[in-house]
């Protein structure tokens, strides 16, 4: 029996219908080289989603770092104890943050990230005589991860509908991409009717990646933080796929000189190669539970892998790679030849609309009256089974089809992306 035989006899895999898998054949892939991936048949593709949306520089390349600290130090509790690795990497962190973030707390998705910030949001508030500040302001669209608490954060039915009854349901406000001239006054209006009752405000900087890659209108995050701030209201970023280099900066939330109560940090941490993620808080926030133990103020909330040493290692090796002279620029130039391939499949008829920052790009599909496609028929998935007969790996959100490669992708590479989206397109939708 084959590896795709044994698999669709024992997993379970993420987002994906179960009878439409075991019923075809899935793609084994076997190891990676650089930006590519290459299966168990010798085939080799281009990671044009970065293995959703985590690696950095390529694969393999803070194996190394993995190795020697696999040999010194594989696993240590944070719960009690601490470790050099964690040490480092937290104060790595901190010191190429937005300014006041002081304190970071481990954990191993962005969705665990998402829910340690709003858990320590609400548990401040309590803490600090504002107990009345129990709800949470979200984008409409938004997503940020399938935990209870950053469910009730989300904005996407998709994912999150069938849940509703296990969820405390945050107060959600227009999307600025898809409302720019009244986003910001629907939020002042909220703020001004709900701010006394809001712990925080939670909302990833600049793009929105899982509700197609809307970008906002530049200016919002700024005067979102500002109205937040204003109404004593915590600002959290979800910076778990904008951050670390995706769009042309360390962090998205850098780019309009924000300072955020709390940023939270996954995917592109380690380079894509193991599991871990941050959130980090400001030293107010860190104050409001430090008391004698009897007091019970102490963030009670924790994971058996927390600060794993060999997953900071991995980060460790990822900054190192990121500050590097001239790294950032190469990753604008990168940036910049996707915009000249974008700018040229805008020219198909069934591209509606490009969306792009940084290396973070969507190519949204409909008809060509510019209606939307029927969505039973999923063209955005058969647009992106068909760039693997064109040797690039592409995953879609419903019929927007993602880019986020690698940030070492090279001029070959983009033009390979191109060349395959353009014929898988053609090809779906003649």
């Amino acid at each position: 029996m084959d590896w795709s035989e044994r698999d669709k006899r024992v997993l379970w895999h993420p987002f994906t219908q179960a009878a439409e898998w075991t019923a075809g054949t899935p793609l084994v892939i076997e190891r990676g080289e650089g930006n590519y991936l290459i299966d168990t048949e010798g085939r080799r593709y281009f990671d044009g989603v970065s293995s959703l949306w985590v690696t950095t520089h390529g694969h393999g390349v803070v194996a190394e770092a993995i190795a020697a600290q696999a040999r010194l130090l594989d696993h240590s509790t944070m719960l009690g104890l601490t470790h050099p690795r964690g040490i480092e990497l937290a104060e790595r962190l901190v010191a190429i943050a937005p300014p006041g973030l002081t304190r970071v707390f481990y954990s191993d998705s962005g969705s665990s990230a998402v829910e340690i910030a709003l858990k320590q949001a609400f548990q401040y508030c309590a803490q600090t005589g504002q107990p009345q500040r129990r709800r949470f302001i979200h984008l409409a669209e938004s997503y940020h991860g399938d935990t209870l608490g950053a469910v009730g954060v989300g904005g996407m039915s998709l994912f999150h509908r069938i849940f509703g009854p296990l969820i405390v349901a945050g107060i959600p406000v227009p999307t600025p991409a898809l409302h720019p001239e009244t986003a910001l006054r629907d939020l002042d209006q909220t703020l001004r009717d709900h701010g006394h009752e809001v712990a925080a405000m939670v909302i990833e900087p600049l793009i929105q990646g899982a509700a197609g890659m809307l970008v906002h209108p530049r200016g919002y995050l700024k005067a979102a933080a500002d109205l937040c701030r204003l109404h004593g209201v915590l600002l959290i970023v979800d910076e778990v796929a904008t951050g670390f280099g995706r769009t042309g900066t360390m962090f998205a939330s850098e780019q309009e000189g924000i300072q955020p109560d709390f940023m939270c940090l996954a995917k592109g941490l380690t380079a894509g190669a193991l599991p871990l993620a941050a959130t980090l808080s400001t030293e107010r926030i860190f104050q409001a539970f430090v008391a004698p133990r009897a007091e019970q103020q102490t963030f009670f909330h924790g994971h058996t892998f927390t600060g794993n040493p060999i997953a900071c290692a991995a980060a460790l090796a990822n900054l190192d790679l990121m500050a590097q002279p001239g790294f950032f620029e190469k990753v604008n130039a990168a940036a910049a030849t996707m915009a000249e391939h974008l700018a040229r499949l805008r020219a198909l008829p069934v591209v509606h609309h490009v969306r792009q920052v940084g290396m973070m790009a969507g190519i949204e599909l409909r008809d060509i009256e510019g209606t939307p496609l029927p969505a039973d028929q999923f063209f955005g998935s058969l647009v992106c089974e068909r760039a693997r007969a064109h040797g690039v790996i592409l995953r879609p959100l419903g019929d927007v089809i993602v880019w986020m490669p690698p940030l070492t992708s090279t001029v070959d590479d983009l033009a390979l992306l191109a060349h395959a989206t353009r014929a898988a397109i053609e090809e779906t939708l003649p």
